[in-house]
């Protein structure tokens, strides 16, 4: 498939480091970008997130909205423009030709969440969905990422951010230049910060050695397994992002593509395939991982009922959108005088379960 042979391609512009110095609304057009400064009004670069700070309901957090494309729109300029991922894009919108959408297509904007299992606090990198989560104190913030690629995948790791980065230089690791001598190409020792270097604009430098959160030189890619275990983030949103995270914030990374969730009394479950493909063994890996995890759930909250249809439907698509599986219900404890009357009750479940 194509999207295969890119990698090749751009396995080039996101790598670990050995050493490096610093120099709302879900209708049409209703995009929540992140709001821009005013040029004319000052002089101060717009240090202000480019995606919205949501509010968290239980496991859940974001609502869906809506783009309405134009003629000349693709899922990666889009992506570009509103700081979300070309594959959850195309995952939240089949049938729609990702970089023929056309004039006028309304496309879904895949904002709606359920939360990693992960402790809620700092940043948190599912790779499993190519999205970064930021948690403050009023909510938290979703940023698309790419993340390595099979052969050189990014670590699973408990880290911390040691240090911010303006205009980094690349120093490529003895790995890389071989791999780019390999194919008859040179690489020098140290990549100066501007626009040939792959680290991008600013960087945050992490405590597991070698590897960064840092932008692009490639639009193309973010929100991806692209690279070669780094995280990429575009330029216009780790510029503003690397102001809000402090030193020592804890970077956790995990691997999480079946995400079950209570919101409002309602039962959510996300699947997150690896691609836009769904060839049947990766279906059959996610169906065992969904069933493993909603009886570990059930187990957890034992006061919900869920449906089996509704489940399949999920992984049928996974399509990383979430999808409501279920309910919490709450059940009227019954007096000596209804038990009397009816003693068969006593011996029939307290409740169904439809899974």
């Amino acid at each position: 498939m194509w999207l295969r042979l890119l990698t090749v391609f751009l396995l080039a512009f996101t790598v670990p480091v050995q050493l490096l110095h610093a120099a709302p609304g879900n209708q049409p057009d209703q995009v929540p970008e992140a709001q821009s400064g005013d040029p004319a009004s000052s002089d101060e670069p717009d240090r202000t997130p480019r995606v919205p700070t949501f509010a968290l309901h239980g496991d859940v957090a974001g609502e869906l909205g809506a783009f309405t494309t134009r003629y000349e729109d693709t899922f990666a300029d889009i992506g570009n423009r509103i700081a979300m991922g070309y594959l959850e894009l195309v995952k939240a919108n089949p049938g729609v030709d990702p970089w023929l959408p056309g004039e006028g297509t309304t496309i879904t904007l895949p904002r709606h969440y359920v939360m990693p299992d992960a402790r809620r606090e700092g940043i948190v990198i599912n790779l499993a969905e190519y999205r970064l989560y930021y948690f403050t104190d009023q909510g938290v913030q979703v940023y698309p990422v790419g993340v390595g690629t099979e052969e050189n995948p990014s670590p699973l790791t408990n880290a911390k951010v040691t240090m911010p980065l303006e205009s980094p230089a690349w120093y490529p690791p003895a790995s890389i230049r071989a791999e780019y001598e390999r194919s008859g190409d040179f690489l020098p020792r140290m990549i100066p910060p501007g626009p040939g270097n792959p680290l991008g604009t600013h960087a945050l430098l992490l405590s597991e050695k070698g590897y960064l959160i840092h932008g692009t030189n490639k639009k193309f890619g973010v929100g991806m397994a692209v690279s070669h275990g780094c995280f990429r983030m575009y330029n216009e949103d780790i510029s503003r992002f690397i102001y809000q995270v402090e030193k020592g914030t804890p970077v956790q990374v995990v691997r999480d593509p079946v995400k079950i969730g209570l919101s409002r009394g309602e039962v959510w479950l996300e699947v997150h395939r690896p691609d836009d493909d769904y060839p049947r063994e990766d279906r059959d890996h996610l169906w065992r991982q969904v069933f493993e995890e909603v009886e570990v759930f059930r187990k957890k909250h034992p006061g919900v009922e869920v449906q089996r249809r509704a489940i399949e439907i999920a992984v049928d698509q996974a399509d990383g959108l979430p999808t409501m599986i279920g309910e919490q219900v709450t059940h009227m404890a019954a007096d000596e005088t209804v038990e009397e009357k009816t003693p068969e009750a006593a011996g029939e479940p307290e409740q169904k379960l439809y899974f």
